[in-house]
């Protein structure tokens, strides 16, 4: 789980409920008409937005903000180099018996495709073409917590004027002035607090989330096509090595000679290492 996402909403609602607490009662935030009109009035503009079937691929999109952790690209890296080295030792038909020992099914597509002898050409295009679908869905998930956070202010904007039409109605009554201009309020905090709280937040982390993963189906592809021309594993490694910043650069743990028999070891031990290198 991506700790980052729950931690920062959990903190931003404490500190906003403390600072509550401190300044008063934190009943007077409370209003069900406001959550009513609020929450209810962005679902319902969502639900016009929007096709049901975008809306539960975005359900399904919207889980990596919380559950996915960031891609360990040197572990990728190392287990194509030893793809390469297979490859380059036995042959392009070899890796067909390394097939099942791939976890990731976007390399696992490209490799079958090299395995079948397709174009290098048209295993750019198909890949590229996954990449882009994958891309759409994200973008798509995006828009979703992007329109959420329009339409969320604005129904709380919809609910002040509501209060505050309520509260003319009893203008003769002065004492009724104070408390009514509160509720009316408190709507428009609630529009803000989930569009800078949630909508927001949640929108910037899909779109980091969808940055790492487009690195990542890059360094793939370029990995594929360099194991289909049958590059010297050594040039696949600087090839690949050219995505990672500097400091990532040296988290590549391979040794020469590993083959495929070697490449779960190689590659868990990368992983290790990089894992190892993000805490820090």
């Amino acid at each position: 789980m991506d700790l980052t996402t729950l931690l920062g909403i959990v903190i931003g609602v404490t500190l906003v409920g403390t600072a509550i607490q401190l300044g008063g009662s934190v009943r007077s935030f409370i209003d069900i008409p406001s959550v009513m009109i609020t929450i209810g009035g962005t679902i319902a503009s969502t639900l016009i937005s929007f096709r049901v079937d975008d809306i539960r691929n975005v359900l399904r999109v919207t889980r990596i903000a919380f559950t996915r952790r960031p891609p360990q690209l040197a572990s990728t890296i190392t287990q194509i180099i030893s793809l390469a080295e297979l490859a380059r030792r036995e042959g392009l038909l070899a890796l067909d018996n390394s097939l099942d020992k791939v976890k990731d099914d976007f390399l696992r597509h490209g490799l079958q495709l090299v395995v079948d002898g397709v174009d290098a050409t048209v295993i750019r295009e198909i890949l590229e073409t996954d990449l882009e679908a994958i891309e759409d869905r994200h973008k798509m998930g995006r828009k979703l917590f992007d329109q959420m956070a329009l339409f969320s202010p604005a129904f709380g904007m919809i609910g002040t004027l509501i209060g505050l039409i309520q509260m003319l109605r009893n203008i003769n009554n002065p004492s009724a002035i104070g408390p009514g201009m509160a509720v009316a309020l408190v709507t428009t905090f609630y529009g803000a607090l989930l569009a800078y709280l949630v909508f927001i937040p949640i929108s910037g982390k899909l779109a980091v989330r969808a940055s790492e993963e487009a690195l990542e189906k890059e360094i793939l592809i370029e990995g594929v096509l360099a194991i289909q021309s049958g590059d010297n594993p050594r040039i696949v490694e600087e090839k690949l090595r050219a995505f990672l910043p500097p400091s990532v650069r040296t988290r590549v743990a391979y040794k020469k000679g590993a083959g495929a028999a070697g490449a779960a070891s190689a590659t868990t031990a990368a992983t290790a290492k990089e894992t190892a290198g993000a805490r820090t």
